[in-house]
């Protein structure tokens, strides 16, 4: 593993044997790896994983689904992260749920490991400069570093790469039979979230990332949601504008995670980058309307700017309690309503499912609770 100031890191290889690069990015959960490594929002970045033991569970079969056609245990159709690093990898695994093992797994998708690296120092490195460009050589013969650090160097940077056309579905998907239904934007959504909407008992009409405003209410929509993902939300502005529309229109509407950042831009915020984001099931956010902390899953490397909220007509929702970064936004008169962390979970606690309440709350005629 090669880093882009030069550090070079040895260990011990697993999955496809391939070079890959990509953002280095560290989560801190302590289970979950199949969703993780499935979700679309890890697109382009290589993940360190700071649990020291990965893989003893195993993967599932990846064809289970539930009876609307969802994949019941994984959040896209493949692995989206390009590499993964961990400290031990476990090449036995026992679960009742068990299909193969994460090694045969990511051979299986064409997608590298590495394992015996101090994760947790390589995690504290990441902490105090930030999140950094990396490759992820597995080979079976003698590595050429120095070539290595050469493509690295003309690698694109993980800012300027374009996702949407990698993660966003191609074409309209809709999952139940219900004569109401959610449209969900598919900027790289996680399956959970899909699950969770038809959890409220509404038919999920999928659509690619740039639809129009125009399009999405050809389906006479209860609702919208716009989804997680990856990325620069600033490079998303066929959806900006679609999120322009909804407001202005007061469509019931929930953001989540990228989502959310692009509902701040659309109603006149700005975002920015993190310095090295906020990835795990163990993050911790204050619900400033009942002032309860509640524990929550995250991965973004991207954030809504607090100080550019007061242009807007939007009021703080949830804030994290670690550096006070805004979590949560809702409009101060109209149906929409925002998030950065993963009410769905999968992986983590399902503390926030309630939001999902809240849009179903706002889809029947109930009115933004003012504060």
């Amino acid at each position: 593993m090669i880093l882009s100031d030069g550090t070079v890191l040895s260990g011990k290889g697993f999955g496809a044997s391939k070079t890959v690069f990509g953002e280095l990015v560290f989560n801190t959960g302590m289970v979950g790896y199949v969703e993780t490594l499935t979700d679309p929002s890890y697109s382009g970045q290589i993940l360190t994983l700071t649990y020291p033991l990965v893989g003893n569970y195993g993967v599932p079969d990846p064809s289970q689904a539930d009876e609307s056609g969802i994949s019941k245990f994984f959040e896209s159709g493949r692995i989206q992260a390009r590499g993964l690093v961990v400290h031990e990898l476990s090449e036995i695994a026992s679960h009742w749920n068990l299909s193969m093992t994460l090694d045969e797994w990511m051979h299986k998708e064409g997608v590298p490991g590495i394992s015996d690296i101090d994760t947790r120092e390589l995690t504290k490195r990441l902490r105090i400069s930030g999140v950094t460009m990396a490759a992820l050589v597995v080979s079976d013969s003698e590595i050429n570093v120095e070539q290595i650090k050469r493509e690295l160097a003309s690698a694109k940077p993980y800012s300027e790469e374009k996702f949407m056309d990698a993660v966003s579905t191609k074409q309209v998907q809709s999952f139940g039979q219900e004569s109401d239904c959610v449209v969900v934007v598919d900027t790289g959504v996680k399956n959970a979230i899909l699950r969770n909407v038809r959890d409220l008992g509404y038919k999920v009409i999928k659509v690619p990332w740039n639809t129009s405003y125009s399009d999405i209410m050809k389906y006479s929509p209860k609702g919208v949601v716009l989804s997680n993902g990856p990325g620069d939300p600033e490079a998303c502005p066929e959806t900006i504008e679609t999120a322009k529309n909804l407001i202005q229109n007061n469509i019931p509407t929930l953001g989540i995670c990228l989502g959310a950042q692009i509902i701040g831009l659309a109603g006149g915020a700005s975002t920015y980058k993190l310095k090295y984001g906020h990835r795990g099931q163990n993050k911790s956010c204050l619900n400033l309307q009942n002032k309860q902390v509640y524990v929550t899953s995250q991965n973004h490397g991207y954030c809504i700017d607090p100080d550019s909220l007061g242009k807007t007509e939007f009021d703080l929702w949830f804030t994290n309690t670690d550096d006070n970064t805004v979590e949560g936004i809702r409009h101060k008169l109209k149906k929409i309503i925002a998030v950065q962390f993963h009410p769905e979970a999968s992986p983590g606690p399902y503390d926030c499912k309630f939001v999902f309440e809240e849009l179903d709350s706002l889809i029947k005629g109930g009115k933004q609770n003012q504060k």
